[in-house]
């Protein structure tokens, strides 16, 4: 049974404040989160690889041009599956590496004087031993 034109647009409606409320719900309903979509170009990036892979070995054989088609092919999937990869791995938490380890890190006051004795006191022991 088909939706009148009045059913129709409530719908659509309901549909965009849903998306405009939630939407990493209508992403994860959709099933096109960012996560799928960088695994998928990941697993696209492999397969171009073993293409460029097997451009680069026919062409060794026939034509010289083929063999650097096949190398370019190889670098660029290899580029592309590495950013992909990247950015399989980050969830909710989009920060870098070097941001995630600063935010692990205790900062203030209490952090820096820590370092201040840690250092102060490799200075002492340098010196009394006679480094």
């Amino acid at each position: 049974m088909a939706l009148s034109e009045e059913e129709q647009r409530l719908l659509e409606q309901m549909e965009a404040a849903l998306a405009a409320e939630d939407p990493k719900l209508v992403n994860t309903m959709r099933g096109t989160g960012p996560r799928r979509v960088h695994r998928r170009r990941a697993a696209l990036a492999g397969v171009g690889f073993f293409v460029g892979l097997a451009l680069l070995i026919a062409g060794m054989s026939t034509y010289l041009f083929l063999s650097v088609l096949g190398f370019v092919v190889m670098v660029a999937a290899a580029v592309t599956a590495i950013y992909a990869w990247q950015h399989v791995g980050s969830g909710p938490d989009h920060r870098t590496g070097a941001e995630r380890q600063r935010a692990s890190q205790p900062s203030g006051p209490d952090s820096t004087r820590n370092f201040m004795d840690k250092m102060e006191e490799r200075w002492r022991r340098r010196r009394d031993e006679g480094f």
